[in-house]
């Protein structure tokens, strides 16, 4: 008498899986595995091996044996589906400033109410540190066709004010300044900050190091296109080219 069809019940119910969802597993039909569990039917050594390497159960102990409950939690596999995986993993919850709450934002950062009101996005970054989306609304981030554009999205990380003076220059930041929100790259100069943005017309802008409410620091980009690769590397092999035509010219 072999014992696979209970031994695979008994898997499917310590984790919770619907018979449906365990088929899908190894490609079965959800009927053939109701066959196996009621012994009505055996299951093609393809089958066994899959099943068996899957849980990592010996494939004799699968067959031949009722396999307890203590059992099963003791073999090397723990069991998990991938969609368990994915329930059990936690990601950040991140509130995302958009063009339509910037405004509110650099009056209202400091109020929980509003902030929970943000959007959000879900990250797998780090769980115990502070972030924030925001979503670029302007072109001052653009610079010859590339750079920041409108309705890309930019995530940092909050900036502890004993930190700032730290960041190196050019860092990309996002601040709540004068009533403002202004995302630029980031230069100390003493006490000051000045803020600069890409875009060559763009001036300067320029404050106490004291003024700033709040700093993040750009940690991830998303963009609403795809950014152009190999422009600046073809340019280099085509000179390089031409420099080795020109010493083949004159060698020969």
């Amino acid at each position: 008498m072999s014992f696979f069809g209970k031994n695979i019940k008994k898997i499917r119910s310590i984790k919770g899986l619907s018979q449906q969802a365990f088929a899908e597993l190894f490609e079965l039909k959800r009927g053939t595995l109701g066959a196996y569990e009621e012994g009505r039917s055996e299951p093609k050594i393809e089958t066994l091996i899959k099943i068996a390497n899957y849980f990592s159960i010996a494939i004799d102990d699968l067959l031949t044996n009722e396999l307890t409950v203590n059992q099963l939690l003791k073999f090397k596999g723990d069991l998990t589906t991938y969609a368990e995986n994915v329930k059990r993993e936690q990601f950040a919850l991140i509130p995302c400033i958009t063009e339509s709450t910037s405004n509110d934002y650099a009056l209202l950062y400091n109020q929980e109410s509003f902030i929970k009101e943000l959007p959000t996005m879900q990250l797998p970054v780090n769980l115990t540190k502070d972030f924030r989306g925001y979503t670029v609304s302007n072109l001052e981030m653009s610079s010859h066709d590339k750079g920041f554009y409108p309705k890309d999205i930019v995530v940092g990380e909050k900036v502890p004010s004993t930190v700032m003076k730290k960041l190196n220059n050019g860092t990309l930041v996002f601040v709540v300044v004068d009533g403002k929100l202004i995302f630029r790259r980031l230069y100390i100069t003493k006490d000051k900050v000045v803020l600069r943005a890409d875009h060559k017309n763009i001036e300067d802008a320029s404050y106490p190091l004291s003024d700033i409410k709040e700093m993040w620091r750009v940690r991830y980009v998303f963009c609403r296109r795809i950014p152009e690769f190999g422009d600046d590397v073809e340019d280099k092999l085509f000179l390089i080219e031409q420099q080795l035509q020109k010493m083949k010219e004159r060698l020969g």
